[in-house]
């Protein structure tokens, strides 16, 4: 059966026709106003109209970011979209005359992974969602892990400092706020006033002093071999091992997949993040240890985790 595929985002829309084995068929992208709710649904519905023509398609899942209800039929909270208490299901299935699921985009890249991804050889697994925040998905024996309400796998808001950096959910010391691209960006322009004679390749890859340093640059001028970008996603990769240590404790995975624009950095950030797991790990020497290795799917996963979940 042929499924859509639909990833809501802060400024796109991401939508696929995905088969069975995880296969894109079809995509194509659009803008979004995240003001504008209206504006979102008359997009997805009409992505779907134009990819369902002359396809059997059975479902469309939906993904996107928040909080979403434990009904899979609309978003609780989000933090980028106006979306508060939202019948997302409802207002979709007025112009899609086909069975609709919602889920957390995190959770859907996750799912994708486990699918078809760097986790199908595995029944459980936590996926790390390494973006502007920091997402997370957890499977456990085979089955996504939702929780109670809904919200189970919000991982990036676990409090890692007491009274550590402001966090935009309204708390401090969050996960995501020292293991994330947003992380990445604030540790370079810090290190770029502190070290001035060590952050010419920062500077550069930003396009000169006037401009801000991006978790892009960073990741450009590690690649490129310079040593205070390589330290600082070093300490990006530190955070996510001593956090994933915490995971390993909570859930007992086999595998934690990362994913998420940084990781383009590669073994830049995964060994760092390795190193640091197999020094916060309890028990470490009596025990399994999990891998930590990167995703596989790219900026896909979202669409095709969505499709696939539209099957259940």
């Amino acid at each position: 059966m042929l499924t859509i595929g639909v990833d809501i985002g802060g400024t796109k829309i991401a939508a696929g026709v995905v088969d069975e084995e995880g296969r894109v068929l079809a995509a194509d992208r659009f803008p979004t106003d995240p003001t504008d709710p209206a504006a979102i649904e008359h997009a997805v519905v009409a992505a779907v109209a134009q990819l369902r023509q002359g396809r059997d398609v059975g479902g469309v899942g939906v993904a996107a970011a928040g909080y979403i209800s434990p009904r899979r039929d609309g978003v609780v909270f989000a933090p980028n979209i106006a979306w508060r208490d939202y019948p997302l299901r409802e207002k979709l299935a007025r112009g899609v005359d086909l069975p609709i699921v919602i889920e957390n985009d995190a959770n859907a890249a996750g799912w994708a992974e486990f699918r078809f991804g760097s986790g199908r050889a595995v029944e459980n697994m936590v996926m790390l969602t390494v973006g502007t925040g920091l997402g997370g998905a957890i499977v456990a024996d085979g089955r996504l892990l939702r929780g109670a309400f809904g919200a189970a796998g919000e991982i990036g808001h676990m409090e890692m400092v007491p009274h550590g950096h402001y966090c935009g959910c309204g708390h401090e010391g969050c996960w995501e706020m020292y293991a994330s691209g947003r992380a990445l960006a604030r540790a370079a322009r810090n290190a770029a006033v502190a070290y001035p004679d060590r952050a010419g390749a920062l500077v550069a890859a930003a396009g000169g002093p006037d401009q801000k340093i991006k978790g892009t640059h960073v990741t450009e001028a590690a690649a490129a071999g310079d040593a205070l970008a390589i330290e600082l996603l070093g300490t990006l990769g530190e955070w996510l091992g001593a956090g994933i240590a915490d995971l390993a404790a909570i859930v007992d995975p086999e595998l934690a997949v990362v994913g998420g624009g940084v990781v383009a950095a590669g073994d830049l950030l995964l060994e760092p993040a390795r190193e640091s797991f197999r020094r916060n790990l309890t028990a470490r020497g009596f025990r399994g240890e999990l891998r930590i290795e990167a995703a596989t799917l790219g900026n896909e996963a979202g669409m095709i985790g969505a499709a696939d979940l539209a099957r259940y």
